[in-house]
């Protein structure tokens, strides 16, 4: 296993092609001058010493010692051992609503759109814990199991839409149902479920709902997105409103933030109701909530003890340098000897 410490040096590479068609056109015009004013017998006369391909030798190591210290410079490193690393966090679960009714716009830019922002920046703040992603409406669907590579579960949350799910409707206890499944440790202390909603649920049950948390250990932040008044749900075209939802009626829906039914979920699971207008108050509430909360210890395997490789990319470049620096242009006698290039001829 190796990284690459400072990849921004890489870009120095780029000199060599510039370095190689230089020395390219220089020898095509040393070559045009002394034919423009000498025989090659009266050149060789002249310069009887001088090696023709000494400069060849010398502008393969320029470029050789260049790249070598740029490597240097780039510093890899070589991962020598694989360990196992404890870390001490809480597992999380993310369940965020997907239904029509997150297209309304009473929080800008939509309900949906905030709620991805809520969760991106709470990943920001997170330290060793472990998140997983949950989309649900009528039905709930896993997006991304638990995990502690941020970067991958930002990407998979930028994925979610309204559209992931044909059927329509909301049921957060089906969201609760499969957020079990994400949690299969016994020994967890702390199991929290974050659900990011309108809560607007027509088929909420409170039975089904205490039967489904019972004995789950399962504690709810529940963060509510919309506001009491409400919105149309707009429906829209290469992002311009064409129309609004309607009912059977042909009536357009107006869906209001439903906060007691976020509140009620909250408080029957010990957790906790959180407004979700202001997102750095509702980012702190919940890592503060999270910091609260007995640790658990997670155990993952990776290299360990990185080596800095540096120092023999610098000794090679110093090296060659040097071997480069008592390589004269002048012809050397037992090189000479062996007529490797055919010189005598």
């Amino acid at each position: 296993m190796y990284q690459l410490e400072e990849t921004t040096y890489l870009y120095i590479l780029i000199l060599l092609p510039v370095i190689l068609l230089v020395f390219i056109y220089n020898k095509y015009w040393q070559k045009r001058t002394i034919k423009k004013y000498f025989d090659d017998a009266t050149f060789n006369f002249l310069s009887p010493e001088l090696s023709s391909t000494k400069s060849y030798i010398k502008t393969s190591l320029t470029l050789l010692i260049i790249s070598i210290l740029v490597f240097g410079l780039v510093n890899p490193k070589i991962g020598t051992e694989l360990k196992t690393v404890k870390r001490e966090g809480v597992d999380i679960v993310f369940a965020i609503d997907v239904s029509k009714s997150m297209l309304a716009e009473d929080i800008a830019p939509n309900r949906i759109f905030k709620a991805k922002r809520l969760v991106s920046e709470i990943f920001n703040k997170l330290g060793s814990d472990r998140v997983g992603i949950i989309a649900y409406a009528s039905t709930a669907i896993p997006v991304l199991p638990i995990t502690n590579d941020f970067s991958s579960a930002k990407m998979f949350l930028e994925s979610l839409n309204t559209d992931m799910l044909s059927s329509q409707g909301t049921s957060i206890v089906e969201a609760i149902e499969l957020s079990k499944g994400y949690f299969d440790d016994e020994n967890q202390t702390n199991r929290v479920l974050c659900i990011l909603s309108d809560g607007e649920d027509h088929e909420y049950d409170e039975n089904q709902f205490i039967s489904t948390l019972s004995d789950s250990g399962i504690i709810i932040l529940s963060v509510g997105l919309g506001s009491k008044k409400g919105a149309p749900i707009p429906i829209k075209e290469n992002n311009i409103v064409k129309s609004y939802k309607k009912d059977d009626k042909g009536e357009v829906v107006i869906t209001k933030l439903n906060d007691e039914l976020l509140k009620k979920i909250a408080t029957q699971s010990s957790g906790k109701y959180i407004k979700g207008d202001n997102t750095s108050l509702v980012v702190d509430e919940i890592i503060n909530e999270l910091k609260e909360m007995d640790k658990k210890e997670f155990e993952s395997k990776q290299f360990v003890s990185f080596k800095d490789q540096f120092q023999w990319f610098l000794g090679a470049g110093l090296l060659l340098f040097l071997v480069n620096s008592i390589i004269f242009d002048k012809k050397t006698k037992w090189i000479e000897k062996l007529n490797l290039f055919n010189e005598n001829n």
